[in-house]
């Protein structure tokens, strides 16, 4: 394995199999009240596929794709594993897919992107720095 890979594309890879791992079990309720529930299973989508969209665009940066092009390829990306992801849920005892799941996935990918493109060059220097070590600027 190249040393590339393992810095780069390895991330991405083992995020994917715990995405998937988690999607491998029953849904157990999070919350007592039925909002409660949806806004804390709601975030987590948000959240794992900021995560996922964040490290594919690190990774696609590195084979030479311009800023904006890695984050439309990541984002695309992201939301076509938001859609096999709910394919896995159908065969999932226990969890049930649902279109707006990938919704929630690709706002979570599409939140990444915009604080990468915009938050982040406004960023603290500490924090820039922080993120030219991760290959993110």
């Amino acid at each position: 394995m190249s040393k590339k890979f393992v810095i780069y594309w390895l991330p991405v890879f083992i995020w994917a199999a715990i995405i998937f791992l988690l999607s491998s079990y029953p849904t157990p309720t999070t919350s007592e009240i039925n909002w409660g529930d949806f806004v804390i299973k709601k975030t987590a989508h948000v959240v794992e596929y900021a995560i996922l969209a964040t490290l594919l665009y690190r990774a696609i940066r590195q084979i030479g794709y311009d800023v904006k092009k890695s984050g439309y390829v990541s984002i695309f990306i992201a939301f076509l594993y938001g859609v096999t992801d709910e394919i896995h849920q159908i065969y999932t005892p226990g969890r049930t897919p649902h279109i707006r799941d990938v919704f929630f996935d690709t706002i979570g990918a599409c939140i990444a992107i915009y604080a990468i493109w915009n938050l982040l060059p406004k960023a603290p220097k500490r924090l820039q720095n922080l993120a030219r070590k991760l290959s993110l600027i």
